[in-house]
């Protein structure tokens, strides 16, 4: 699973615009996965937004609070586990247009085989050494 889940989110990272730094993965069941943008929304001027991601509901976008507590989810891309790193670029892209979510987020829900997932995963695996923080 880590090297599956790390190459796919250096795609991820890569079509959002982030480095890698940007990333932290921890692979305790479920697995997940925290993306930090560089984006701004116009409805949260002062916060700072983050994708994550997690084997029961694919990807979400959230937004760091000030306390410190767990990111509010402002929206799920739902319908696929493991989109293609294109999709979830224009996912980042069409909530950023509209400055912020319209409408409250709904977890989907995406499990699966998890056999399945580590194979989608394995496309994406590569040889590393990590620059992943593992959580």
């Amino acid at each position: 699973m880590r090297s599956g889940l790390t190459g796919y989110l250096a795609a991820v990272s890569a079509a959002v615009g982030v480095g890698e730094e940007s990333c932290t993965v921890d692979l305790d069941a479920p697995a997940s996965a925290y993306i930090a943008l560089d984006v701004r929304l116009s409805r949260h001027p002062g916060r700072d937004m983050a994708l994550l991601w997690d084997e029961r509901h694919g990807w979400a976008f959230a937004m760091e609070t000030h306390s410190g507590e767990d990111l509010l989810v402002l929206a799920y891309l739902g319908g696929d586990l493991v989109p293609g790193p294109s999709r979830v670029r224009g996912f980042v892209s069409a909530i950023r247009s509209a400055g912020g979510a319209s409408a409250p987020p709904v977890p989907p829900d995406l499990r699966g085989d998890r056999g399945e997932l580590l194979d989608r995963l394995r496309r994406h695996r590569r040889i590393f050494p990590y620059s992943f923080r593992m959580g």
